[in-house]
């Protein structure tokens, strides 16, 4: 292809790649859509972002190319590193100067430059979805004699100078995903991960942003790293006004070496542009999503887990006895959690066999799946495959399957080590004890957990980590082609392992461990950054939190959990009939909801008091929007001010009404919506609000709006 800049168009986002004085390629511009530009404007745009030559530096102009490059003259973040052991290549590094690029599809460029002398060849490809969403991927191929041994290989996207703020995500077990805000200055900024999965501090995104961005104002620019084993994310700030943002694989020593034509694919970083706030990013992401993870756009079925109702307490008669009152308040699916599996009586032992207890299913689960199929719901299971416990027959007959890098195994977590599915025995008799039971019993759903780090992670004298996450997602791989009909939820301690490369093989993650409504308001919303609504588990747990020790009402559990994939882990067994009514009726509610949900809008409308959240779920057709509008402080810092409803069409009017049961006896709830029942314009809605009642702490309500006419 000819020097001509090349522009790609989609989604309201424009990227304009063109050459430097070079000849190298470099993003120009990435952001706002920039119209139906001929090749003599694509040329002015790249002239006119053409840097001038600093005193007491290099002698020309000095440009970051599509991959910055130490031997051109970058002195930040080197997007590829490594050495080479053997052969007769001179240089260590590549330094990429000639480029071939050519279209890739309709949105679409793949640029390819080789350097003979260090022997790599490097590939990046660049599109835009139909959403805008940019996938950048980069591939690095060994051309020469010996082994390449490769360091890192970083994916790096320029965003807009004036984004002078980050937001990045931390967190914890039951703390996943809190945000952290600060201003961006020179210097590198990065996030990595370290633990084998993607980490419940893992950031999910970075974003860089224009100066107090937020849900719906501000310019945004974000990257996500699609990986599910150690990674990092980084902003980048250098004193020649370079602004970076980027990801990739984190790669310890030895661990990927390519022999002679070789290639290496780095884990693709996706990349999402606003120009009016963090919602509009996320919808870029929540498209993407949707598009690629399986049966995401289907209703998903109300769940009722066993877990928190009886944990290991296991028999025939006391399962079913919960599955029937499951049943009885609109449950569709049940899951059978940990305690199933032979010799599993605690945590302490049985991670690794997994065939059914005779102990305490003496006639196996078949009788427990026809009493749950029976009664009209799906049947559901727990496993936690890539773990095991030394209290096991895995164990015993082979220690060698524990993946470790010394004769004594790692620390323990949670009393389990972790199998090394690089060995092919251990992943064979895996794959071969999962088929058999996905084959023997009427399962429609493995809840499939992972609840430890990976620890001096070794196999066969090489660092581990890449080859068990590739092993891991083979394993995926071929259980869906054997049973294209299985549903699967990522859990890993609850939100361990949340990336878009795990939810393109599975259909939901498990946030977290926690099910305090509390907590959930802030980790389901900051979630959301990434993961649409109805991919996320959400459920109603008992009145006090067993994490947290908090206590809240029914209704507050419920309307949290409402507008995302419903489900309940509680002992309904023990419940009352009005209370059993009372959490019909959620369920009863959440099921009208549910048809927006998979594809519908999903947005946070900004509120000054920050003791209010509000989350919202708008039709594609923006005919019906529902909100869920909660308080997460002891008392609202101010009198409540106005609600402004994001999302609406502008130019419909609609009727407003509170819609949520009112609990036993149908109790008056504090205060009233002075709007309810009335009919205002969109444009209003959004602009002027309408006012809130007065609410009591930790107080959730329900907001239905329908189009006029």
């Amino acid at each position: 292809m000819s020097g001509a800049p090349v522009h790609l168009s989609r989604g309201g986002v424009s990227l304009v790649l063109a050459r430097d004085d070079q000849g190298v390629p470099r993003i120009v511009h990435w952001g706002a859509a920039l119209g139906a530009l001929d090749e003599s404007a694509l040329t002015g745009l790249a002239g006119a972002r053409r840097p001038g030559a600093s005193r007491s530096a290099y002698d020309g102009p000095r440009t970051t190319g599509l991959v910055p490059d130490g031997t051109r003259g970058y002195a930040g973040t080197p997007a590829l590193s490594g050495h080479r052991v053997g052969g007769t290549a001179r240089a260590i590094t590549p330094s990429l100067v000639e480029w071939d690029v050519h279209p890739a599809g309709e949105a679409g460029v793949t640029c390819t430059s080789t350097d003979d002398e260090a022997g790599w060849s490097v590939r990046v490809g660049l599109s835009l979805d139909d959403a805008g969403l940019l996938h950048a991927r980069t591939s690095v191929t060994n051309t020469a004699d010996g082994d390449l041994h490769l360091a890192s290989v970083l994916t790096a996207l320029p965003v807009g100078a004036h984004a002078t703020e980050l937001l990045d995500l931390t967190g914890r077990w039951c703390k996943e995903r809190t945000p952290q805000r600060h201003p961006w200055v020179q210097g590198t900024h990065r996030r990595d991960a370290r633990h084998g999965r993607t980490g419940h501090d893992a950031t999910l995104v970075m974003v860089a942003g224009t100066p107090g961005f937020t849900f719906g104002t501000g310019e945004v620019w974000a990257v996500h790293t699609a990986w599910s084993g150690n990674h990092t994310h980084y902003a980048e700030r250098t004193p020649e006004g370079e602004c970076l943002v980027g990801g990739g694989e984190l790669l310890d020593p030895g661990e990927v070496v390519l022999a002679p034509g070789e290639t290496y694919d780095a884990p693709r970083v996706l990349g999402s542009w606003s120009g009016s706030g963090l919602d509009a990013m996320s919808h870029r992401f929540h498209a993407h999503l949707r598009a690629v993870t399986p049966r995401s756009r289907t209703e998903r079925p109300v769940i009722a887990n066993s877990w928190e109702a009886v944990y290991f307490d296991h028999s025939l008669e006391r399962i079913a006895e919960l599955a029937d009152v499951a049943a009885s308040v609109g449950v569709e699916r049940f899951v059978l959690d940990d305690g199933w599996f032979l010799g599993r009586r605690d945590d302490t032992s049985g991670l690794g066999d997994w065939t059914v207890d005779p102990a305490v299913w003496p006639q196996g689960l078949g009788p427990l799946v026809d009493h749950v199929t029976g009664r009209g719901m799906e049947f559901g299971l727990w496993v936690e495959p890539e773990m095991v416990s030394l209290d096991s027959e895995t164990a015993r007959r082979h220690p060698e399957r524990v993946l470790r890098g010394r004769s004594a195994a790692p620390p323990e977590w949670r009393q389990q080590q972790v199998l090394d599915l690089q060995d092919p025995g251990a992943y064979d008799d895996l794959r071969a004890a999962l088929l058999a039971l996905l084959g023997d019993l009427d399962v429609a759903y493995l809840k499939w957990d992972h609840n430890r780090d990976l620890t001096d992670a070794v196999h066969d004298g090489r660092p581990a980590v890449h080859g068990q996450t590739r092993a891991f997602y083979r394993l995926l791989d071929e259980l869906r082609s054997a049973h294209p009909d299985l549903e699967i939820e990522s859990c890993s301690s609850g939100g361990a392992r949340v990336d878009a490369e795990v939810l393109s093989r599975t259909d939901r993650i498990w946030p977290s461990d926690t099910i305090d409504a509390l907590e959930r308001q802030h980790l389901q919303r900051w979630t959301s950054l990434l993961v649409p609504p109805e991919l996320m588990g959400s459920h109603v747990g008992g009145p006090t939190a067993h994490t947290t020790g908090r206590t809240h009402s029914l209704r507050y559990r419920a309307a949290t959990a409402l507008l995302h994939w419903f489900g309940i882990e509680w002992d309904m067994s023990r419940l009352d009939e009005a209370t059993l009514a009372e959490l019909g009726e959620w369920i009863e509610l959440h099921k009208r909801v549910r048809p927006l949900i998979a594809g519908g809008t999903l947005v946070h409308p900004d509120h000054p008091d920050p003791a209010v959240l509000v989350t919202g779920i708008v039709a594609a057709d923006r005919i019906e929007a529902w909100y869920v509008v909660a308080t997460v402080a002891a008392t609202a810092t101010q009198h409540p001010a106005p609600l402004r409803l994001a999302g609406l069409d502008p130019d419909r009017r609609y009727r407003l009404a509170e819609e949520m049961p009112r609990g036993p006896g149908g109790a008056d709830l504090t205060g009233t919506w002075s709007a309810d029942g009335a009919e205002i314009d969109g444009r209003v809605l959004a602009t002027v609000g309408v006012a809130l009642p007065v609410l009591d702490p930790e107080e959730a309500r329900v907001l239905r709006l329908v189009a006029v006419g």
